[in-house]
């Protein structure tokens, strides 16, 4: 791990200020390019590696990829010695907020939820994974920090809070919280993680002020979800005039609504309402897998852990749930390969920081169903395309994704190739010698 990981920007700047007098331009043009040398390149889409390649990175872009010699005066120089230079990557499924603390913590203490969000954003970017969709929680401070370099972390395509209903999936109030009273809103609903929307006129306000705050698209829970303690599977949460509602305003707004639904009945409505992703879709049918594919819809796909279903006490409302949606996971990977849908990966990972320190691991289990190349494209190409469904809303306009002339320069040197042995990414300690993000070196453990 580089020994800058959690050194300040002022810190930064009063270096370079040190240098006035001594070299100061030499040592400007140094942090500003990079040079990768004899590096074979996995580009975020193709099944092959290049022949061995020199990567000049200036600013925060990739400048120029060639095969022979490459000049680049001034410029830090990074000996790949024929290691394998691939894309940052994307977890398309996360919950920044939600993860380093329990549901109490991350609903009523938002102070400590900040705080604890924040070192874990640094051991996510750590893992190499360069961005995050973020579809549930209250992210905009952390996104903040992280982009003006207060905090190391990835880049953050924000959903904002959870848009719910009284008692559908995101709804962790209390009994004691009922009846809702108008106007009245719980901590829940005040600290930004889930908010409840009981009509059309209530999911339009409440999504307006999702893109008030920063939101680059809207999610919501159009069926019932595990984690919830009163969220049936089987109920269909959402009205068709609600997700009409959502879609409306996110259509107003230039970008999408992605829908929490695993069953037949919630996919089809999120479907006929404009909805242009499906996050899981566990419980759908043959006949709702070829609807999504003919209709060029995204389905946000997630190899579930098994440790997140064992994790849940027996005899609980959420294990048994949960034991009901996990064998979907083969079987709705197999359905998406057979109709060619367009397939995002993410994790899905709540309430455990251990679990979030599996996310390598959770990608590489897809190969399962598929190859390496074929996985590492979907976690890094893939799942770029889907990020750029944001449009204007796009926080970080530029290529993601790949390693491509003009792209954003989120870049892992990897130790070994991942295209012959996916299990590298599960142990990025070991295998990444190098993390940039943004062009930015946050971890080199190669020799000075």
């Amino acid at each position: 791990m580089s020994d800058t990981r959690r050194i300040r920007p002022a810190v930064y700047a009063a270096a370079i200020g040190m240098t006035v007098g001594m070299g100061f331009a030499g040592l400007a043009a140094a942090q500003d390019a990079t040079l990768f040398q004899n590096v074979r390149i996995f580009d975020g889409s193709s099944p092959d590696l290049s022949s061995p390649s020199n990567v000049l990175v200036r600013g925060n872009k990739i400048e120029r990829i060639a095969a022979g010699e490459m000049e680049a005066a001034g410029a830090r120089v990074i000996a790949g010695d024929g290691r394998v230079l691939m894309p940052g990557l994307i977890d398309a499924h996360w919950h920044a907020m939600l993860i380093a603390t329990g549901p109490a913590e991350a609903m009523n203490d938002i102070g400590f939820a900040n705080l604890a969000a924040g070192d874990e954003a640094t051991d996510t970017l750590m893992r190499g994974f360069t961005t995050v969709r973020d579809v549930g929680g209250p992210a905009f401070g952390l996104k903040r920090a992280i982009d003006q370099g207060i905090i190391e972390g990835p880049r953050i395509y924000p959903s904002g809070a959870m848009m719910t209903v009284t008692s559908g999936h995101g709804d962790f109030r209390q009994m004691s919280d009922l009846p809702r009273k108008p106007g009245l809103f719980t901590p829940m609903e005040i600290n930004g993680a889930s908010i409840v929307v009981d009509s059309p006129d209530e999911v339009r306000l409440r999504a307006r002020e999702q893109f008030m705050q920063g939101a680059v698209l809207l999610k919501v829970t159009a069926g019932g979800g595990v984690s919830s303690p009163h969220s049936p599977l089987d109920v269909t949460t959402f009205t068709a005039p609600e997700l009409r509602a959502a879609v409306e305003i996110a259509e107003n707004w230039g970008t999408y609504v992605a829908a929490h639904a695993f069953t037949s009945e919630a996919v089809q409505m999120s479907i006929a309402a404009g909805v242009k992703c499906i996050e899981h879709g566990l419980l759908m049918s043959d006949a709702d897998a070829k609807l999504i594919a003919e209709k060029g819809i995204w389905l946000s796909l997630q190899p579930l852990h098994e440790a997140m279903r064992t994790g849940l006490p027996e005899g609980s409302v959420e294990r048994a749930k949960a034991d009901e949606v996990w064998p979907g996971i083969d079987r709705t990977y197999k359905l998406a390969k057979k109709y060619n849908i367009k397939t995002a990966w993410g994790t899905d990972v709540l309430f455990s920081r251990a679990m979030a320190a599996q996310q390598g691991a959770i990608l590489a289990s897809l190969a399962r169903w598929y190859t390496p190349a074929e996985a590492l494209a979907m976690a890094t190409g893939t799942n770029a395309e889907l990020l750029a469904l944001s449009g204007k809303r796009n926080p970080y306009p530029g290529k993601l994704g790949v390693v491509k002339e003009g792209a954003l320069a989120d870049l892992l040197l990897v130790d070994g190739n991942p295209l012959e042995d996916l299990n590298l990414v599960a142990d990025a300690a070991r295998s990444f010698a190098v993390i940039m993000k943004d062009g930015r070196i946050h971890k080199n453990t190669l020799p000075k």
